[in-house]
């Protein structure tokens, strides 16, 4: 009678190992992206509060910039909220809309914004980004 054909143990054993750690790598990486996308965004951010920085400082010169700069932090704080559910994370962009909302104030009440709170959350974000 003709022998069927078998896989050996250590095959086996590799093919069981495999389906084990796929599933375990693939949150890896997917964690691993989200860590990513979030720490672009955080950079993102802190470039919108140097661009608006740069705009406020510069206001004599182009009065609508600071108002442009300052729509596109808003718009990058919204897709990074959107995106996000890390606790740490949305703890941070609270406290960066906050800063966000208290510079609006102060151009809407006609004074001079204080940014330094502004850059300060903006830093949170990044730490809470890299963890």
């Amino acid at each position: 009678m003709p022998q069927s054909p078998s896989i050996n143990r250590p095959t086996v054993l590799a093919v069981a190992a495999l389906a084990l750690i796929l599933p375990l790598s693939a949150v890896s990486c997917s964690a691993a992206q989200k860590a990513i996308d979030c720490g672009n965004t955080a950079i993102t951010i802190t470039s919108d509060v140097s661009n608006a920085t740069a705009a406020f400082n510069n206001a004599n010169n182009d009065p609508t910039a600071a108002g442009q700069a300052m729509q596109q932090l808003k718009n990058d704080i919204d897709k990074l909220n959107r995106n996000s559910s890390d606790t740490d994370v949305s703890k941070a962009l609270g406290d960066l809309q906050t800063q966000v909302q208290n510079v609006q104030h102060a151009i809407d009440n006609k004074q001079a914004p204080d940014l330094q709170p502004l850059g300060a959350a903006a830093g949170n974000l990044s730490k809470a980004c890299t963890g």
